[in-house]
């Protein structure tokens, strides 16, 4: 065989028609179908889980319906609620006074929602980006005189109202809000010095955060309220507002600085190299190079970290602070009548907390989303 003639190639059948056989339209990427068969029914284990938990809720859903809507009494009617089939949301419209602001007087209520309105008012102003300005920084310095002249009084003819009579939805959001932003800087410090190349300092920030994260909070909160007062000098107290706000700060502290540390580590060494290549000192790189990129990368455990104390602020019950939790058992223990109601109040407490979590989980997302089309591929 000669081996200089050109080898066959093996081509194709081509219709009698010459046109190419009609393929099946690719599945659509976008639309209810889709999402459904990608996250609902994209396996057989995901269809068969999904067929599950809808016959669960089938079968629970309608009795819950019914207990919590249908069958249920809205109104403060005691005599209804006993004679209900259903849940007695009356116990909420009875005790919402109670529940929402604690022992805080009576006709003092609109200083405490005109308190809590600004802080939470303040709250949105900085979740949006556009307001990330030097200027944000004014507010946030007048807030707390503010807040505590409204709710303490004792001048410009406001009754005075000691702080252990503060409670409800008002003490929730200023133990969350004023103890996570004493928090962060003292994580960040933290955070630093377990990485630092002193050993001395290394040590102290590392027994510092293990020593914490130890223990419950419960027993700093116990501490802080009761053997504290024991160890300061003859004559020198601190508000227990005060202590309790300290003993959560520090508590939540040590839980920032492992989160911040581990964003740290995760960073290339090359942008520390780099840093310093550049000129720029200790504090020059860790805040303007280093500490960005590592709270872009820890941001979903920071807001863990976040709603953990929003939540851990229902704790502050044990040193006679009634928040919202300690609101709902306060006005119960005043009123037995109502107390076989507890679980809708309860719920009602849930609700409030859901919503402030999950509100604080979706601008988490949304931020994740922002910071990562900002940053560069």
């Amino acid at each position: 065989m000669d081996s200089t003639r050109p080898q066959s190639t093996r081509t194709a059948p081509v219709p009698a028609h010459g046109l190419i056989a009609p393929r099946p339209a690719p599945a659509a990427a976008h639309g209810i179908w889709a999402w459904l068969r990608d996250n609902l029914f994209g396996s057989l284990p995901s269809a068969l889980a999904t067929v599950l938990l809808a016959a669960c809720l089938i079968w629970l859903l309608p009795p819950a319906v019914d207990w919590a809507w249908s069958s249920a009494v809205f109104r403060a009617d005691l005599d209804a609620c006993r004679a209900a089939q259903g849940a007695c949301w009356g116990v909420v419209h009875e005790k919402f006074r109670i529940i929402v602001f604690g022992r805080y007087p009576q006709d003092a209520l609109w200083r405490a929602a005109l308190a809590s309105a600004l802080l939470l008012g303040l709250l949105l102003l900085s979740a949006l980006r556009s307001c990330w300005r030097p200027w944000l920084l004014l507010p946030w310095s007048l807030l707390p005189p503010v807040y505590f002249v409204l709710m303490h009084g004792g001048v410009a003819g406001l009754s005075l109202v000691p702080t252990e009579r503060w409670g409800g939805l008002p003490l929730t959001l200023l133990l969350a809000s004023v103890s996570m932003a004493l928090a962060f800087p003292l994580g960040v410090l933290l955070a630093l010095g377990r990485r630092s190349s002193l050993p001395a300092l290394r040590a102290l920030c590392g027994a510092y955060v293990e020593l914490v994260r130890g223990v419950p909070l419960i027993s700093v909160l116990f501490m802080a309220s009761y053997v504290l007062p024991l160890l300061l000098p003859a004559g020198v107290s601190l508000d227990v507002l005060l202590r309790v706000l300290l003993a959560i700060a520090l508590f939540a502290a040590a839980y920032l600085a492992e989160v911040l540390r581990g964003g740290l580590q995760a960073l290339p060494a090359g942008q520390q190299e780099a840093a310093l290549s550049l000129g720029l000192s200790y504090w020059q790189m860790q805040g303007r190079v280093l500490l960005p990129q590592a709270l872009t990368l820890v941001l979903p455990g920071l807001v863990n970290n976040f709603i953990s104390t929003f939540k851990d602020t229902s704790l502050v019950t044990i040193v006679s602070l009634y928040e919202l939790t300690g609101g709902l058992g306060l006005a119960l223990d005043s009123d037995p009548d109502w107390q076989a109601y507890k679980t809708e109040g309860y719920l009602f407490i849930a609700l409030l907390y859901f919503v402030f979590c999950f509100g604080l989980s979706r601008y988490s997302r949304r931020l994740e989303r922002m910071l990562a089309h900002a940053r560069p591929a």
